[in-house]
């Protein structure tokens, strides 16, 4: 089913059924929507635009009156088969042309292998594989490697299998608003590999922007590069525009959708300040990581930076290995055109570090389906997850501000204490056998911690009676 991605402006003076008619519409004749796909229900729809029903009920219909989609008994309503509509040059609706320190496409733990005598770990970078479709994963594999699929064997294209970055390219635009043509997206064995060709296309020795604290992972691959990095701090609305503008750098390495670790959301006045800062100069640009949009419990899904650039300013990088299993090594980088154009120059002899036969199992797991459900299930359970902790930790909010609630895997504790320790916090849990991460671990360069004493607590590893009785211990060992 396709999952819509769509703003409506509540004081254009354009009705809101005009709006969503006129965007399904569009996507229809621009082939982002395809004949036979199902699109969401009138109820879902509804609340996910947080409208009347009957407003969508208006949109439909008027799309079923003009023949751009169909009603089936008990399915729902489906795309017809208008693909002459397309507006794509190729017909095909596409433009030519145990805890251990992980990438942060795992979650980006900050510390080690917890030791034996710890019985619960809060670790940012856990997962939980419970909900995952082992027999559906099976099925496709066996069903791939029983056919006559001779072609997998041989070595494939550099930037990826068409089909699968096809397959990335509808995905990123229905749920992030990311607009790019398959020809953009390089997919790589992770986001290291990424970084690595990145540096290739940036050239050596460039000038790069962090925040602090940051991904410590993907500065210390940028620090390998001999990159002169330069830290400028945040605040509540992450990276410092005015304080970025002072560093002679040529691109400025950001998470705007849900900061790592802090777990702030860059809001929509900061992200065009960025972008302004990248469009005053031709060679400068912005390395959006968005390693976890998926997860987001508050509001609606945060669109990605890249959808909202116009110069072809942002070089857009996501991963499946958070969202599917950490073992699904597979990470897609959306370069603008000016640096495709550079990389087909430059790094073309690079082979794909993904296997094809994973690819192939990748691009049927998206396309049939199979990875929406389970992203649903996911998502469902993450937030009962999510609630739980909030409820459990409501005794902690006279000595600790609790913070990046509404996205992600892991909290944010911040002592309201000035006199508190982070080491002493983080001792003091591993006596009672929790096991608890220091945000601090993150800072980069000689900067002190601008506030108090910080931990991170993720949940996605435990279940929830570990997550009530770890808390419990947690309770006991700094109340």
């Amino acid at each position: 089913m396709y999952d819509m991605n769509m703003e409506l402006q509540f004081h254009s003076g354009k009705r809101l059924y005009e709006q969503i008619y006129e965007h399904i519409r569009d996507e229809i004749r621009g082939g982002k929507l395809f004949g036979g796909e199902r699109l969401p229900s009138t109820r879902a729809l509804a609340e996910y635009l947080q409208i009347s029903r009957s407003t969508v009920d208006y949109a439909y219909g008027q799309l079923l009156s003009e023949g751009y989609i169909e009603a089936r008994p008990c399915r729902g309503y489906f795309v017809c088969r208008v693909e002459e509509l397309s507006m794509g040059k190729n017909g095909a609706g596409e433009p030519d042309g145990p805890v251990e320190v992980v990438s942060l496409e795992e979650g980006g733990s900050v510390s080690e292998r917890a030791p034996s005598d710890i019985l619960y770990d809060f670790s940012p970078n856990g997962l939980d594989m419970s909900a995952f479709p082992f027999g559906v994963w099976k099925k496709i594999t066996k069903n791939i490697l029983n056919e006559s699929n001779r072609e997998l064997f041989a070595l494939g294209e550099p930037q990826g299998d068409l089909d699968l970055r096809r397959t990335i390219s509808r995905y990123l635009h229905a749920s992030r608003g990311v607009e790019c043509a398959p020809e953009q997206i390089v997919v790589g064995a992770g986001n290291d590999y990424l970084l690595m060709l990145l540096e290739k296309i940036l050239g050596r020795h460039v000038g790069i922007a962090m925040e602090n604290p940051t991904y410590k992972r993907a500065f210390n691959i940028f620090r390998s590069f001999s990159y002169r990095i330069e830290i400028v701090e945040m605040d509540e609305s992450g990276m410092e525009v005015d304080k970025l503008r002072a560093k002679d750098v040529k691109a400025a390495y950001v998470m705007p959708s849900h900061q790592f670790p802090t777990g702030i959301t860059m809001p929509i006045g900061r992200r065009m300040e960025l972008l302004k800062w990248a469009g005053e100069e031709e060679e400068r640009f912005l390395i959006e990581d968005d390693y976890d949009s998926e997860f987001r419990y508050k509001g609606k899904p945060i669109p990605a930076l890249q959808g909202a650039d116009t110069m072809g300013k942002v070089i857009y990088i996501g991963t499946f290995s958070k969202v599917i299993a950490p073992a699904i090594r597979i990470s897609f980088m959306v370069l603008p055109p000016r640096l495709l154009k550079r990389y087909r120059e430059e790094c073309y002899f690079y082979s794909s570090t993904v296997s094809r036969i994973d690819q192939r199992i990748l691009n049927e797991f998206i396309r049939d389906g199979y990875f929406e459900r389970y992203l649903n299930k996911t998502r469902k359970l993450y937030r009962e997850k999510h609630e739980l902790l909030l409820q459990e930790l409501a005794p902690f909010a006279e000595r600790f501000k609790i913070s990046g609630e509404n996205a992600g895997l892991h909290l944010v504790l911040t002592c309201l204490d000035s006199g508190a320790r982070e080491e002493e916090l983080i001792g003091k849990a591993a006596e009672r056998g929790v096991k608890v991460y220091g945000l601090s671990d993150a800072l980069v360069g000689d900067a002190p911690l601008q506030r108090g004493a910080t931990l991170l607590l993720g949940y996605g590893g435990l279940n929830k009676p570990e997550i009530s009785e770890g808390i419990q211990k947690l309770k006991q060992a700094l109340l």
